[in-house]
C-alpha cells in the first residue's frame, strides 16, 4: 500500500522541489542606490542560477552576458535575488520565508575565450557556457547537491528556473527525461516533455532518481519543447591555478561538501537536508547485497565531508591511480579529469567484478587516508578518515574489515618509506634534481601530415612516466585540420590533458612527436589557456615519432657492417644511444653546429657525427623541412644522439645565425647538464615573451628530447577520410 502518498518520480519531485527552489536564484541587473531588495526595480530577468557552495552561484555565461556585448564578463557585477528557505523572524509560525537581493561579481566564465569571441545575438554560446558568481555579502541560503559521476544517467530529471507565468518572477520546476549527450559529453539533451521558458537558462537540472544536480539549463529548441543543458562536471575545466595554489574548482567543491557535512551533523533545527532527502527517495535500483552494497546517504555525506577536510591531491593522475588500484582496471578515460578526492568516488559507482560500491569506496577511502598530499593535513584529519572507515566497515563483512586493516597498514609503511626517501626535499614533491623534469606523466601530441594536401591528423594522449614505460591513455584525436586550424582544434584536448598531468608543484611536460619536417610547427607559441603561450607555461620538447629505435640505418660506422655477428643492429644502436644519453645528462655539454659551417649550410657525414664526443649537443639553425637540415636530423638520431637543438627559420632568412649559436653556447655551458635544458628553454621563452632583448636570440628554438625512460608506444597514425 502507498498510504495515500504519491510514488516514483512524482514523489521524488515532491521531495526535491522545496530544496531546489530554495537554492535557485534569479539573475538580473545589480541593485542600485536604495532600491528595496527584491522589488521590481531590479529590472527584467536575465536568467537563473543556483547556489553550489556558500557564497557561490553557478549559471550560464550567456546569462551574465545580457545587457551589452561590449561589457567584460569576468568582474562584472550582477544582481542575485534568492529565497533563503528559512522562516521569517517571529517564529516557526511566521508566514513566508526571507527573500533578498544581493550583488554578485562574475569570478570567471567558461570557456575563457568568450571574453574575446562572443556569438551574435540569439546564437548559441560555445560550450561549456558556464559562469561562476561570487556573492559580495554574507547571506544565509541553501545549496544544491552536485553529482560526483562523470557521466549522467539517462533517467527522469526535473529542471528549475525563473518564470513569469502569473505575471511576477518565481522559481518553478518541470519534469522531463535525458535523451543523450552532445559536445563530447559537455552538453545533455533534454526531452520535449515540456517547454523551457525564457529566464530558465542557468537553472539546475536534477536527477530525480538520485537527488543530485547533473546539469545547468542552457537552451531551448525553437520548435517544440526540450533543449540543452550543460553537464555540471564541466566545472572541472575551470582554469588551473598557479603552482602551489589551490584551484577554484577544488576550493568550491571543498566548500560544497563541508556545507552538506555540517548540515547533516547539525541538530539546531529539524528542517530537511539533502542527506535526509536522499534517504527518503523511492528506491530505484535493487541492491544485490541486501543493503550492504552501497553506502547510506548519511555515510556518503560524511565520507565526502571527511575527504574535504584533507588537502587536495597533488594531481589528477594521483586520483586515477588510487581508483585503478581499487577497481582493478583503468577508470573511464573520458574527460574531464578527476581533480578532487570526491571525483574519485564518482568513478567507483558500479565497479566491475560484482564488487559492491560500499566496499570499493571504503577501500578507496583507506588508500586516501595514507596517500601523499600536496601539503601536510590538519593534525588528525587522516586518522579521523581511517577511524570512520573502520567504524563503517563494522556493518559490512568481516573479511572486508580485515582486508581494510591490512591495506591501511601497508599504506602507512609505504608512506613512511616515501617520507624517508624524500627527506631534504619538499613534502609531496617529485624525486628530481633541481631544475630537472618531474618524473610523472607527460602530455603527448602527435601530428601527421597528409602529404601534398597540407592537412594534418592529430592525437593527444597522456604518456605515463618512467614508472609505467610506454603506457598511453588517449584523450582525443582528429583528422584533416589545416595548420592554421590546429591551435583551435587542439585547445580543449590539450587543456584536458594538462589537467590530468599537472601537479601543484610543476607543469607537465608537453612532448610533440612529429616527423622532422614538422619540427617547425610553432606549438610552443599556441595559447591554450590563460592567454600565455604554451612554451612559457611549461616545458615543450620534440620527439621523433615511433620511439627511439625508428629510422635506424646502417650507412654509417657502427651500423650493421661493424657490429658483432651475434648482436642485433637495433640492440647495438640502442646501447650506443643509451650511452650517449647518460653522458649528456651528466654533462658538461659541448655544442656542435650540425647543419652549417661559418654560416653556410652543410650536410654532415655519418662518420663525422658518430665520431663526436658523447656529451655533444648537435645544433641545427635552419628550417627543419629543408636539406641539409632534414637529413642532418635523421643522421643525428641514427648516430644515437637523444638531445639536439633546432629552431624555426627567423622572419628574415638573411639574418646571421651567429647570435643564435653564441647564445646557445653560453646557455649550454651555464646549464652544465642536459637534464635541465627543457626547463631552461622554457625560462628563455618566458624572458623573450616578457620582452627581454637578451633572450630574443632564442625565438623559435626547439629541443629534441628522446628520453629512453619515456618510450613512445608503437601506435599506428590516424588516417583521414579517403
Amino acid at each position: 500500500m502507498t498510504d495515500g502518498r504519491t510514488t516514483g518520480t512524482a514523489r521524488a519531485f515532491e521531495l526535491l522541489e522545496p530544496l531546489v527552489q530554495a537554492a535557485t536564484v534569479r539573475v538580473h541587473a545589480p541593485p542600485g542606490g536604495y532600491d528595496n531588495p527584491g522589488s521590481h526595480r531590479t529590472g527584467p530577468t536575465w536568467g537563473s542560477g543556483f547556489f553550489i557552495a556558500p557564497g557561490w552561484v553557478l549559471t550560464c555565461a550567456h546569462v551574465v552576458g545580457e545587457g551589452g556585448a561590449a561589457v567584460r564578463l569576468t568582474g562584472r557585477e550582477v544582481g542575485i535575488t534568492f529565497h533563503s528557505g528559512r522562516p521569517r523572524p517571529g517564529g516557526p509560525g511566521a508566514p513566508g520565508a526571507v527573500t533578498g537581493t544581493v550583488t554578485g561579481r562574475v569570478e570567471c566564465v567558461l570557456p575563457e575565450r568568450l571574453e574575446e569571441r562572443r556569438p551574435g545575438r540569439h546564437a548559441l554560446w560555445d560550450l561549456p557556457d558556464l559562469a561562476l558568481i561570487r556573492v559580495l555579502a554574507p547571506v544565509s541560503h541553501t545549496c544544491v547537491w552536485l553529482t560526483d559521476r562523470s557521466r549522467p544517467r539517462f533517467d527522469e530529471v526535473a529542471y528549475f528556473g525563473c518564470t513569469e507565468d502569473l505575471g511576477t518572477p518565481e522559481i518553478t520546476g518541470r519534469t522531463t527525461r535525458l535523451r543523450g549527450t552532445a559536445g563530447n559529453g559537455a552538453a545533455i539533451r533534454l526531452a520535449d516533455d515540456d517547454e523551457i521558458d525564457p529566464g530558465m537558462s542557468g537553472g539546475p537540472v536534477v536527477d530525480l532518481a538520485r537527488g543530485e544536480v547533473v546539469g545547468v539549463v542552457k537552451a531551448r529548441r525553437h520548435t517544440g519543447g526540450g533543449g540543452l543543458a550543460v553537464s555540471v562536471v564541466q566545472l572541472r575545466t575551470l582554469p588551473m591555478p598557479a603552482r602551489g595554489q589551490t584551484g577554484l574548482y577544488r576550493r568550491i567543491m571543498q566548500a560544497h561538501d563541508l556545507y552538506h557535512y555540517d548540515q547533516h551533523l547539525s541538530d539546531l533545527d529539524n528542517r530537511r537536508t539533502w542527506t535526509d532527502l536522499h534517504g527518503e527517495l523511492p528506491p530505484q535500483e535493487h541492491d544485490p547485497y541486501g543493503g550492504r552494497g552501497r553506502l547510506t546517504p548519511g555515510e556518503r555525506t560524511t565520507l565526502c565531508g571527511l575527504l574535504a577536510e584533507l588537502p587536495p591531491p597533488s594531481s589528477s593522475e594521483a586520483v586515477r591511480a588510487l581508483v585503478e588500484a581499487v577497481r582493478g582496471e583503468e577508470p573511464d578515460p573520458q574527460p574531464p579529469a578527476p581533480l578532487s578526492w570526491r571525483d574519485g568516488l564518482g568513478l567507483l559507482h558500479d565497479p566491475p567484478g560484482g564488487t559492491g560500491e560500499a566496499a570499493a569506496m571504503l577501500r578507496y577511502a583507506t588508500d586516501v587516508s595514507v596517500a601523499e598530499y600536496r601539503e601536510p593535513p590538519t593534525p588528525g584529519a587522516d586518522e579521523e578518515l581511517w577511524d570512520w572507515v573502520r567504524a563503517t566497515a563494522e556493518r559490512l563483512w568481516r573479511p572486508l574489515r580485515r582486508e581494510l586493516g591490512e591495506r591501511h597498514e601497508r599504506g602507512l609503511a609505504e608512506r613512511e618509506r616515501r617520507r624517508r626517501a624524500s627527506a631534504g626535499r619538499t613534502a609531496g614533491g617529485p624525486a628530481r634534481r633541481a631544475g630537472g623534469l618531474p618524473p610523472g606523466a607527460s602530455v603527448l601530441l602527435e601530428v601527421w601530415a597528409h602529404g601534398w594536401e597540407h592537412l594534418y591528423d592529430w592525437r593527444v594522449s597522456v604518456l605515463a612516466g618512467p614508472a609505467h614505460p610506454g603506457r598511453l591513455t588517449p584523450v582525443d584525436s582528429g583528422v584533416r585540420a589545416t595548420v592554421a586550424a590546429l591551435p583551435e582544434r587542439l585547445r580543449a584536448p590539450l587543456a584536458e590533458a594538462f589537467r590530468r598531468c599537472d601537479t601543484h608543484l610543476a607543469a607537465a611536460l608537453l612532448e610533440v612527436a612529429v616527423a622532422p619536417e614538422l619540427f617547425g610547427l610553432a606549438v610552443e607559441d599556441w595559447v591554450v589557456a590563460g592567454g600565455v603561450p604554451l612554451g612559457v607555461q611549461r616545458p615543450v620538447v620534440l620527439r621523433h615519432p615511433g620511439g627511439p629505435d625508428c629510422h635506424v640505418s646502417g650507412d654509417h660506422p657502427g651500423g650493421p657492417d661493424t657490429h658483432a655477428p651475434d648482436t642485433h643492429p637495433a640492440d647495438h644502436e640502442s646501447s650506443r644511444a643509451a650511452a650517449r644519453w647518460a653522458r649528456v645528462q651528466a654533462g658538461p655539454l659541448q655544442d656542435e653546429r650540425a647543419d652549417c659551417a661559418g654560416g653556410r649550410p652543410r650536410a654532415p657525414s655519418a662518420a663525422w657525427l658518430s665520431g663526436l664526443p658523447d656529451n655533444t649537443v648537435p645544433v641545427h639553425c635552419r628550417a627543419a623541412d629543408q636539406e641539409p637540415t632534414l637529413g642532418s636530423l635523421h643522421a643525428v638520431r641514427d648516430a644515437g644522439y637523444g638531445v639536439a637543438v633546432t629552431r624555426r627559420p627567423p622572419p628574415d632568412p638573411g639574418v646571421s645565425c651567429a647570435p643564435f649559436h653564441r647564445g646557445l653556447r653560453e646557455e649550454l655551458a651555464d646549464a652544465g647538464r642536459a637534464e635541465v635544458l627543457p626547463v631552461r628553454l622554457q625560462t628563455l621563452r618566458g624572458r623573450a615573451y616578457g620582452a627581454d632583448p637578451d633572450a630574443y636570440w632564442a625565438a623559435g628554438a626547439g629541443l629534441v628530447w628522446e628520453d629512453p625512460a619515456r618510450p613512445l608506444p608503437d601506435v599506428e597514425p590516424l588516417h583521414g577520410d579517403l
